[in-house]
């Protein structure tokens, strides 16, 4: 029976609704999957093992959008591995965030006018207790959100449904061991060495927790007379209140300027103390005037002088950052900032003051409190880190460890080169508590318990009582433990033996020192293991602009409110909360009325993860743009539309599930069989090289472009005119490729592939369910169909070009017309094509010519044809319709050329506002050469 004109099939009954509501489906699927018990691995499986560990959000936070997007790509690699057959294991927990933590508790007391010394250090610990259980799960609550399918009871000592917490007692146990361990192994020591300081805090902090932007500050040059009366050097500083701990000036040795100073020594002003001139490397001649003065124990530099030339070290402020008994008497007591204003006046009045100038700082904040930060020399405890170092190079040379993208190595290498001692101790009451204890004379005993540490003390002699450390661990401390802790070390546990190592790590490049390098260091120290095999570095979340998210700019986004939507009075309030300046108000208040004037649209959570997917590519930042959720929540409406689809037309009818029947396959449905083996083939390459953009852009590429834009066409035209035995193959392509379709989009954007899957599965003959426990599609080859391949390729051609013909000539899309087509048919089979061609291209008619006839109609080449449509011109009316077109398009080349010769439009405006009118004047050009083209077809 021959293929005939478009007609639909209504028969069946369409159990979708007209929309898709991602709120209403997300909702019912995970509470489905969670209680279903689908996230959780298999303990006595024979399944190869695939595992990720998730990097520990602090207990206080909130999802964030480097959150979602790491979590995004960990959720679709562990839904892609689950469904290839891998006991799939998503180790997930919390991170106890000592610093943020108590900040987050002493709060709250403070609004009840109280402060944790009121408590006491037993009784605070119980309230920031309290505080977690209330209130620290809503990360986790978020992620499931999100759609993270997170094997939550896995860890879960507190029965909490939310993975294991780093201060719950098994974590807390495996902390203590490892000290012990360490210490036992000569690896950890305690001694006095220069910290990042926060005088708020009243704490050690790290470099992770330091915030380093460039600010307006101030350069002073000072004179300091040389001792023997001949001269003086001037050194210059930003930080003067530290003059007063200066142990030397130096100079370099290759600086002919000061040579002869070498050796010789000058008066520290306002001291009365002589100090000596020496030369170091370290000093770059073109700062200030190429000397400096260096103070050991209050700059980091200089305290690696101090130690190359076995300097003293005079620490001139306390704890609270207030001067101290070494500063002369008239600055003791004062504020470092109060006693800058008291030495820089003295100074001056001595006459020592050289200059003062403005200067562009790089200051250290902590990213806690605000407040700069000071380098103290403090007794803390420390780990030995260059043994551990090499075997985390060794790690990584010889491959065990791979980065992706592999040129994160160095970053990697040359951290762990140039490694230093790890400061582990914290001064907080929150946090793993130091397992060491003293004695009245100062010695140390460290034990897992107060009874270890008593028979330790009673071993050499003391048998007075013990007073434990105040301190707490760093976080990063337990942090780096996660790989084998969570999986039950110190025990030999069935988990640790088949999850260590896990499969990849995803994390950000911001913490590759903090974090990753540190847990395959300690992880290789205690099991012998790498912890991971794969560490993928995603990208860093920026605005649409490129640039960095901050709360104070007004460019942060709630991943919640891309999912549910928000108003734009919504947006202004949980944006502007806890703002106390008015200029950042008003600043964050207009960018958002700006970017977001009617708020933000509900994308859905499917959307928001395919718009990350997509944009996953191997670049150290990515820039998110609200337009790009818009068009993937577009993508979802159009597989949602698709579906229905298929269902009105396939349900109640013969889906070809009776394999006895007889089945007639068009080179349309071998097409797009052949169209998926290539995606599906895309798709796993994707995800093995972690390319979660090259995956995302196959899916969306077959399923919009292929499937519904020209499969869906096709299939239209053979379910009305084709023979039973044809429309049972087409039908059953239809489903099977869209049941395929679901499963190979399932790890990006899970709930409405399970939603729909629900419906098309039985068509297909499946009855599992949920889509989660089915196989993940695998490409085959001996599907290809090329010779299918190339005929849809001509139909694509001919149809593209009739359509572009209509365009030209001011043709209605609805106004039916003849083709005329000049080319060999059959050699490439073309009149097969004929029902189709005229149904997608909208034709009364297919005339196959050997030459077309002379017109002054527009001609389109799509090789080895030539096509016309066969529509009678008006010569002078298209002339005039012509010309009027060009003048149009003339102007519009006039203004953007006015717009881009305009200096100060090109300096002042965004980058991408240039280039998008850049690419206007380039596309107005290329339409002027097409109409003037057609215009000399018309003349004489």
């Amino acid at each position: 029976m021959p293929l005939g004109a478009l007609s639909l099939s209504n028969s069946s009954h369409v159990e979708l609704p007209k929309s898709f509501d991602p709120r209403e489906v997300e909702r019912r699927w995970y509470s489905l999957w969670e209680s279903r018990g689908y996230f959780r691995h298999s303990s006595g499986s024979q399944q190869p093992p695939y595992c990720i560990q998730l990097p520990p959000p602090n207990v206080t936070g909130t999802l964030h959008m480097g959150h979602a997007f790491q979590q995004t790509l960990m959720d679709a690699l562990i839904r892609y591995h689950r469904m290839r057959g891998f006991n799939a294991n998503w180790v997930v927990g919390t991170d106890h965030a000592g610093i943020a933590t108590q900040i987050v508790v002493e709060r709250q007391l403070e609004s009840e006018g109280k402060t944790r010394h009121d408590l006491g250090r037993e009784g605070f610990i119980k309230r920031v207790w309290e505080w977690k259980q209330q209130s620290g799960s809503t990360i986790t609550r978020q992620m499931r959100r999100l759609g993270a399918s997170a094997n939550w009871t896995f860890a879960d000592t507190e029965g909490r449904k939310a993975g294991y917490f780093t201060m719950d007692s098994r974590m807390s146990r495996a902390v203590v061991e490892v000290f012990v361990r360490l210490h036992e192994d000569g690896l950890i020591y305690r001694g006095k060495r220069l910290v990042n300081w926060d005088p708020e805090l009243g704490t050690a902090v790290s470099d992770l927790e330091v915030d380093r932007e460039e600010e307006d500050g101030k350069i002073w040059e000072i004179r300091y007379p040389l001792e023997n009366g001949g001269g003086s050097v001037v050194v210059a500083t930003t930080r003067p209140e530290t003059m007063l701990g200066d142990v030397a000036v130096a100079v370099n040795p290759k600086d002919e300027r000061y040579t002869k100073l070498v050796g010789k020594r000058v008066r520290l002003p306002l001291t009365g103390r002589a100090i000596p001139v020496i030369a170091d490397d370290y000093v770059d001649p073109e700062f200030g005037t190429g000397c400096v003065k260096i103070t050991p124990a209050h700059d980091f530099n200089d305290y690696a002088v101090g130690q190359r030339h076995k300097l003293p070290q005079i620490s001139v402020m306390g704890l609270d950052a207030k001067m101290n008994e070494n500063a002369p008497m008239a600055y003791r007591g004062l504020d470092r900032f109060e006693a800058r204003k008291r030495i820089l006046a003295d100074l001056k009045s001595q006459n020592l003051l050289v200059s003062e100038k403005p200067y562009k700082l790089r200051v250290p904040r902590s990213g806690r409190t605000g407040v700069i930060v000071e380098p103290m020399l403090t007794d803390q405890w420390f780990i030995k880190m260059d043994g551990l170092a090499r075997r985390g190079l060794a790690a990584a040379a010889n491959g065990d460890v791979k980065f992706f993208p592999e040129h994160w190595t160095t970053t990697y290498n040359q951290w762990l080169e140039n490694i230093q001692d790890w400061c582990i101790s914290r001064q907080l009451w929150w946090g793993h508590q130091i397992p060491a204890w003293y004695d009245d004379r100062g010695n140390i005993y460290v034990g897992r318990s107060e009874d270890e540490a008593k028979k330790k003390a009673s071993a050499k002699g003391h048998r007075g009582t013990l007073k434990r450390d105040d301190d707490v661990l760093d976080t990063w401390f337990s942090s780096a433990l996660v790989p084998f802790t969570s999986l039950g070390w110190p025990e030999e546990t069935p988990d640790l033996k088949r999850f260590l190592p896990s499969s990849v790590l995803v994390t950000g490049f911001d913490i590759i020192f903090f974090w990753v390098a540190r847990m395959i260091m300690m992880t290789l120290h205690f099991t012998g293991k790498i912890p991971f095999q794969h560490v993928y570095i995603n990208a860093l979340v920026r605005d649409a602009e490129g640039e960095k998210m901050s709360k104070s700019k007004g460019n942060t986004l709630d991943p919640l409110d891309l999912i549910d939507g928000i108003s734009l009075e919504g947006l202004l309030e949980k944006s502007t909360v806890g703002l106390l300046r008015g200029e950042h108000k008003a600043k964050v208040e207009k960018y958002i009325r700006a970017h977001y004037p009617s708020g933000i649209p509900s994308f859905g959570a499917d959307a928001m993860r395919f718009t990350f997917a997509s944009l996953a590519t191997y670049a150290r930042t990515l820039n998110f743009d609200l337009s790009r959720c818009e068009g993937y929540r577009n993508f979802c409406n159009k597989l949602w539309n698709a579906t229905r689809f298929v269902l009105m037309n396939c349900e109640g009818t013969d889906t070809g599930l009776d394999e006895s029947m007889p089945l007639e396959r068009s080179f349309a449905d071998e097409w797009i069989v052949a169209a998926l083996q290539e995606a599906e083939q895309e798709v796993e390459l994707g995800f093995d090289e972690y390319r979660f953009d090259n995956a995302a852009r196959a899916i969306y590429e077959f399923v919009w472009n292929e499937y519904c834009d020209w499969y869906v066409e096709l299939a239209k035209v053979q379910l009305a005119g084709g023979s039973e035995a044809q429309q049972r193959a087409t039908r059953r392509t239809l489903v099977r490729v869209l049941e395929a379709i679901l499963r190979l989009s399932h790890p990006i954007i899970p709930f409405i592939t399970e939603e729909l899957w629900q419906k098309v599965a039985p068509l297909a003959g499946k009855n599992d369910p949920s889509i989660m426990l089915q196989p993940y599609p695998k490409s085959d080859i001996e599907k290809r169909a090329p010779h299918a391949a190339s005929r849809i390729a001509i139909l694509k051609g001919l149809t593209n070009a009739c359509r572009s013909l209509r365009s030209e000539m001011g043709l209605s899309p609805a106004e039916k017309v003849a083709a005329l087509v000049e080319g060999d048919v059959t050699s490439v089979g073309a009149e097969v094509l004929r029902p189709y061609f005229m149904a997608l291209a909208k034709l009364s008619e297919v005339r196959f010519l050997d030459v077309l006839p002379s017109s002054p109609a527009p001609v389109a080449v799509v090789y080895p044809f030539r096509v016309m449509l066969d529509v009678k011109i008006d010569v002078a009316a298209e002339r005039a319709r012509l010309q009027k077109e060009i003048s149009r398009v003339e102007g519009e080349i006039a203004k953007c050329n006015a717009k881009l010769s305009n200096p100060n439009f090109v300096k002042r405006a965004k980058a991408a506002v240039v280039a998008q009118e850049r690419e206007r004047l380039a596309t107005f050009l290329a339409t002027l050469q097409q109409l003037k083209d057609q215009l000399d077809k018309l003349n004489p």
